[in-house]
């Protein structure tokens, strides 16, 4: 049975915790990023308004069971840099989904992969979840390397897979199965 109550996942550089109030800046910041509201809910308005309801909308993830958002923060100062979620819509049939993202002034420190390891490893750990999987563009080598070197492996690409803003766009699907090795290959061979 998957956990009733929001855990908190240390992973210097980060610390994953729910969404509070004082992360609004955060979310205004990314407001008119030109890909974040349109891949995400964050609102493209930054209105205080619609910052409140994000994350409120956060909190009632786990209560109507959708999943588990997380604001990513640096472990040092607790300052939200991003956001992380584990998704449970497909929790009947075993899976579980990822998403994350992290405000452009923050991108390169790190942020991405700690956070990526920490949720897979707690995920992995919860035996519901069969396979973990995430989405990621084509053209994102940061983000698709992030989950590379975080276990995951890339499965294709799944043409038109998701309406962004106006546009279909391609997706890689990558996975991590639980109590398989990321080393190995589909028949549990070791890969060099």
């Amino acid at each position: 049975m998957l956990p009733t109550e929001m855990p908190c996942l240390d992973e210097p550089p980060v610390l994953l915790r729910p969404f509070r109030r004082d992360d609004a800046p955060l979310i205004a910041s990314v407001a008119s990023d030109p890909l974040i509201p349109l891949v995400t809910s964050v609102p493209p308005s930054g209105a205080h308004e619609d910052i409140a309801a994000y994350i409120e909308r956060q909190h009632q993830r786990l209560t109507d069971g959708s999943g588990y958002s997380f604001a990513i923060a640096d472990a040092d100062t607790d300052e939200a840099v991003g956001s992380i979620g584990l998704w449970t819509n497909h929790i009947s049939a075993g899976r579980a989904s990822t998403g994350y993202w992290v405000a452009p002034h923050y991108r390169r420190r790190g942020y991405v992969r700690a956070a990526l390891g920490a949720l897979t490893t707690w995920a992995r750990s919860l035996d519901d979840i069969k396979r973990l999987e995430l989405f990621v563009e084509p053209w994102n080598e940061g983000s698709w390397r992030a989950a590379e070197a975080c276990g995951y492996q890339r499965e294709g690409l799944l043409r038109s897979w998701q309406q962004v803003g106006a546009e279909r766009r391609d997706m890689y699907v990558y996975s991590v199965i639980p109590g398989r090795d990321s080393r190995t290959d589909r028949r549990g061979h070791l890969r060099s």
